[in-house]
């Protein structure tokens, strides 16, 4: 079994997008040809930046682009080391990259410890986030009916999970939504997209 797939959460109009990044490169930009593509915004060149993985990590570079790539509020200039964490403007997008290979006591400090889960709860998560490692384009999140159909049990049931897990979370109210709680599963390291590929 291999080290578990860093990953990209790219922020589109229409909700989070979770990348795994595999390989050695992974280009992103406004064309189709890019590993990550960025067409929602006009302010990305066609060939914007490059995530490139080393054996330390993975590194990101700006490829001349017209407006500049961001690294946690400051232009990149040269290739820089990402870390979990770390926040990455394209144009008006933004772009978070996440590691699992941050040592436990920098997850620690940055505040993202997953809450402790019964097994229901971890079944629920997991059958909640596997959809946004298919192969649609859009992914979301399951639905409360179809994680009562992979689990066998009532929506009402799914329901009460659900409500269990936004306070597990920490998840506001007003904020409370699925792809909120996925996202702050695998944010931190609650389910990860290795199991979820291998359907454990």
């Amino acid at each position: 079994m291999g080290p578990e797939p860093d990953f990209i959460e790219v922020h589109r109009p229409q909700g989070v997008d979770l990348v795994m990044l595999q390989g050695h490169r992974v280009t992103l930009g406004r064309s189709p040809t890019n590993d990550v593509v960025l067409d929602h915004d006009g302010t990305i060149s066609s060939l914007h930046a490059v995530l490139e993985s080393y054996a330390g990590g993975w590194t990101l570079r700006d490829l001349g682009s017209r407006n500049g790539t961001y690294v946690d509020g400051t232009q990149l200039v040269t290739e820089q080391a990402l870390r979990g964490g770390t926040e990455v403007r394209l144009g008006g997008t933004r772009i978070v990259f996440r590691s699992r290979t941050t040592p436990p006591s920098e997850r620690t400090e940055s505040g993202i410890v997953a809450p402790t889960l019964t097994p229901r709860e971890r079944d629920v998560v997991r059958a909640l986030c596997r959809p946004l490692f298919g192969s649609e384009m859009f992914r979301q999140p399951a639905t409360v009916k179809d994680i009562a159909a992979a689990l066998v049990v009532s929506d009402g049931a799914v329901k009460q999970h659900l409500g269990n897990l936004y306070d597990k979370f920490g998840i506001d109210p007003r904020q409370r939504s699925r792809l909120t709680l996925a996202n702050e599963a695998l944010r931190r390291g609650a389910v990860t997209p290795a199991e979820l590929i291998r359907g454990d």
